[in-house]
């Protein structure tokens, strides 16, 4: 643990995916607990089958253990590859009610249901504590984050979502979700929580909308691609619009130069995942003809990543922070040579999580920010 972050509030540890005895020193690390649920952050380099086998022979005593494959992982040194990070709710100040949920019949009713139920057991089990969010992990290569999070939103009531979609580092071959002691695809992983603790739910990023927009005149919104931008090949217009050749089109240009759309009297990111052959643009998040896009520029992330981890202390420093970090944030810091900046920023206000294919806000789902929530101890709230 880091002298920022309370160990009793948090408690969390990392290793190397590759390490065959890596839960046991996770759970080693976390202490004996008891906790109310563990969390797994699994690099794809891990073997999962070795995971689930050491999650069938008890590990992290008998507690609830969910997780995901990432695209990057943030632990106690901030960014960090190749690791399996685990992070511990103690039992002491947390209580956690799991639902599993499959991607392939998103069920809005029955969703809306087995929230309310789970809500109310918490509030049950521990009438006093105030503290309540929920926590998503979903597949991040299911194309079904839009569906799920608009048919979450409706059993939310006053409780704050946030979450993370599943990665698989730069390849976007294969994305799992862990519950049930198995990793899944084609499915998600909702916490809802209740603690002792005092805690916030937020969602930043550090991007300024310009005077540029776009309309998506072709498109196919169940492969969230687009064909044709302003009435011209979409990568080519994207291009354009950014002085470029398309060729020279990479994931640290969409990631340098995002495109956002007003909803709500807010800018959310509709981040481009990548050029198809054809020069199709495919995205990470919905879209659709008709939509209007804005093109953003990028402040520097490590100085406005501090101001606003810092402005969540203005009454009293957070004893941890759980967050879902987006993968175009942790390429954009690579490539503008601030990767050592932003994983300093991390480290310095104990932040504990891992890097994602998309980000969950209450009941959307969004591209290019960092989602989480702070905590602060019972006697230590702002």
């Amino acid at each position: 643990m880091d002298g920022h972050t309370r160990p009793e509030v948090m408690p969390r540890a990392h290793a190397p995916a590759r390490d065959p005895a890596a839960l046991d020193r996770l759970a080693l690390a976390l202490g004996p607990g008891p906790f109310a649920a563990v969390l797994l952050f699994v690099s794809p380099e891990a073997d999962r089958l070795a995971v689930q086998a050491g999650l069938a022979a008890g590990a992290f005593g008998g507690a609830p253990v969910i997780g995901c494959t990432t695209a990057g992982e943030i632990s106690a040194e901030g960014y960090a590859e190749g690791e399996i990070v685990a992070v511990g709710l103690p039992a002491a100040t947390f209580a956690a009610e799991v639902l599993e949920i499959d991607l392939t019949h998103i069920d809005g009713q029955g969703l809306i249901g087995r929230m309310i139920r789970a809500r109310a057991a918490l509030a049950d089990r521990h009438p006093v504590w105030q503290g309540e969010f929920a926590f998503l992990m979903v597949d991040g290569l299911s194309i079904r984050e839009d569906e799920l999070t608009a048919a979450l939103g409706p059993g939310l009531g006053p409780v704050p979502l946030f979450g993370g979609s599943a990665g698989d580092g730069l390849r976007f071959g294969q994305t799992f979700v862990l519950s049930g002691g198995r990793f899944r695809q084609g499915a998600a992983v909702l916490a809802m929580i209740r603690t002792a603790c005092l805690a916030s739910v937020f969602s930043l990023d550090h991007l300024v909308p310009t005077d540029r927009r776009m309309v998506v005149t072709g498109a196919d919104p169940a492969r969230r691609v687009v064909h044709q931008i302003n009435a011209e090949p979409a990568a080519r217009e994207y291009a354009r619009l950014l002085g470029k050749d398309p060729a020279q089109l990479t994931a640290f240009t969409f990631a340098a130069h995002p495109v956002v759309v007003r909803i709500g009297g807010r800018h959310h990111v509709r981040a481009i995942q990548r050029m198809a052959p054809n020069g199709d643009l495919v995205f990470f998040s919905a879209i659709d003809e008709g939509l209007v896009l804005t093109l953003a520029e990028p402040m520097d992330m490590a100085d406005h990543l501090d101001a606003a981890l810092t402005e969540l202390s203005a009454d009293a420093r957070p004893s941890a922070i759980l967050a879902c970090d987006c993968l175009l944030r942790r390429i954009e810091a690579q490539e503008k040579q601030r990767f050592g900046a932003v994983s300093s920023v991390l480290r310095a206000h104990g932040v504990a999580g891992f890097s994602t294919y998309g980000e969950q806000w209450n009941s959307m789902h969004v591209n290019q920010t960092m989602t989480g929530v702070a905590l602060w101890a019972p006697e230590a709230g702002p």
